[in-house]
């Protein structure tokens, strides 16, 4: 028995370009490279620019740990014929019923409906069984709040948030979008 494969209860969605799939170890290099671009970071709460190391393999492990809070998945266009990994997109559990979607795309593949489409998936397939989704966006992040809107994300309200990258509080838009029953 192969005792470095780590089995996650996460499921495989499939959209039309790329499957949504559980982060493995070997994703370590694309998501280090893509993550460790500011232009990635700066948009994110969590990821620190520059990306120290060890970074990548400690959350790829905390994706993998049982009684996890967040589900991570890669937007893996392999079968395509395109790179394992061309972002990631998340659900982390606030409370019952209630979970905090994030996504990030790599540069190269911006533009493409990528990330609108991942979040569809993840939307129909609602695994975790979600009635309410939210989502965080930085204001000066005009592509991700109609990546949000696109999606049936509705605008909550103004906020502010901690960017790790940028070493500040910055001001934010709130999204939510209520699931229908059907998908529960």
């Amino acid at each position: 028995m192969n005792t470095n494969v780590v089995m996650v209860d996460q499921p495989i969605i499939a959209t039309e370009r790329f499957d949504l799939r559980p982060l493995r170890a070997s994703d370590a290099g694309l998501v280090g490279l893509y993550a460790a671009d500011p232009r990635v970071a700066k948009n994110t709460r969590s990821i620190p620019h520059p990306l120290p190391p060890g970074a990548v393999d400690a959350m790829i492990a905390r994706t993998q740990a049982s009684g996890r809070d967040e589900d991570i998945w890669a937007l893996d266009g392999s079968r395509a014929g395109r790179p394992e990994v061309m972002g990631m997109v998340s659900l982390t559990r606030v409370d019952a019923g209630r979970s905090e979607l994030s996504f990030w795309i790599a540069p190269a593949f911006w533009n493409a409906g990528l990330a609108s489409e991942a979040i569809q998936a993840l939307i129909a397939a609602n695994p975790h069984r979600a009635v309410t989704l939210f989502a965080v966006v930085m204001q000066d992040n005009p592509a991700s709040a109609r990546v949000m809107t696109n999606c049936g994300f509705q605008y909550l309200g103004d906020a502010e948030a901690y960017s790790v990258a940028r070493g500040a509080t910055v001001p934010t838009w709130t999204y939510t979008r209520k699931l229908d029953k059907e998908q529960n």
